[in-house]
């Protein structure tokens, strides 16, 4: 046996308490090796309902090594899974997808349903995007979410593809807003909606993150340099009871920069300027090269600085499969009390 699928059957037996846990909350969406902690650096396995999608981000599998993992994975979890292979360690590997190593088959590449504490989600293995539709390592803060949201007025930013205004709407929440600046993200979400018909509606804004939020906050628009700035929505000021950023690490555009190193209270202002007193404001940040304590110590400052000092910060851990050898895990989660 190869030293990768070595790895790989400690990693499955390992996870199986966990998985009971998941199978019993109504999950079936999550990670089933994460190689970078656990013995295979550039390479994670998740299964997303039918589907199991294997990813390498260094350098191709072999054909050899991919049969491997996927029958090992098949024998864990007592199906015969749909196998996606995306070879991710080319420059090029977002629009090349000729797949030498493995064809997935016409059921594998179809839309399916994943499920994550009891609510549906859209799954595709192939999309005009790269990530997955749902990113997995947020599965425990959006079940808190899910639990903080009856009778609160929620505004989910960076919505992607809205599953934590799904739990919001799941927990009762009074209403919620998700704001994402791709159509493509919001219409994904959208489905999500519609595979949850039981859920109220909510509402879906297109809007790059600045104009909207500086809006929402009651704060000018800027212009740089005199340049004549994009069409935008108008908003209203308005404050929100359970505000959720998570931000991409970096994006550009022509209202501001999104720079999670060196300008998070950019992005954070802003937010907690349209959380209402006695509100909560749930941040992120998942540059693994940030360091956990440094950034909070940025937090709070800011908002002391800003007159919205936090009466309480708890730190939400990512979830258990994916497992972190130095507790320093990239994706970090604070939830501040206003």
């Amino acid at each position: 046996m190869s030293t990768l699928h070595q790895a790989l059957r400690a990693a499955l037996l390992a996870r199986r308490p966990l998985l009971a846990e998941l199978h019993g909350q109504g999950t079936d969406c999550y990670r089933l090796f994460h190689g970078s902690q656990e013995g295979a650096p550039g390479l994670t396995v998740d299964r997303y309902g039918r589907q199991l999608l294997v990813q390498s981000f260094h350098q191709p599998l072999e054909p050899d090594d991919l049969a491997g993992v996927a029958s090992l994975c098949d024998e864990a979890l007592g199906f015969a899974s749909l196998l996606v292979y995306n070879d991710r360690s080319r420059g090029n590997s977002r629009i090349d997808r000729r797949d030498p190593i493995h064809m997935p088959s016409a059921d594998a590449l179809a839309d399916l349903v994943g499920r994550e504490w009891g609510l549906n989600y859209r799954v595709r293995g192939r999309h005009p995007g790269q990530d997955p539709l749902l990113f997995l390592d947020l599965r425990n803060a959006r079940g808190w979410v899910k639990r903080h949201s009856a009778g609160r007025r929620v505004l989910n930013l960076f919505a992607y593809t809205c599953g934590v205004g799904l739990c919001a709407a799941a927990g009762g929440a009074q209403e919620v807003w998700n704001l994402d600046f791709a159509e493509g993200n919001l219409a994904v979400g959208r489905e999500n909606a519609r595979l949850n018909p039981d859920l109220p509606p909510m509402h879906f804004v297109q809007s790059d993150y600045f104009p909207a939020i500086r809006q929402l906050a009651g704060l000018p628009i800027a212009r740089r340099h005199g340049q004549k700035l994009p069409a935008y929505p108008r908003l209203e000021p308005r404050d929100f009871d359970l505000v959720v950023l998570d931000p991409p690490a970096w994006a550009k555009s022509a209202f501001g920069t999104v720079d999670l190193a060196r300008d998070y209270q950019s992005l954070l202002k802003p937010a907690l300027l349209c959380t209402a007193e006695g509100g909560t404001l749930v941040c992120c940040n998942n540059l693994a090269k940030v360091d956990l304590e440094t950034w909070r110590e940025q937090v709070l400052r800011c908002a002391e600085r800003l007159g919205r000092p936090v009466r309480d910060v708890q730190v939400l851990a990512p979830a258990a499969d994916f497992p972190s050898q130095d507790g320093r895990p990239p994706l970090k989660t604070l939830v501040l009390q206003l």
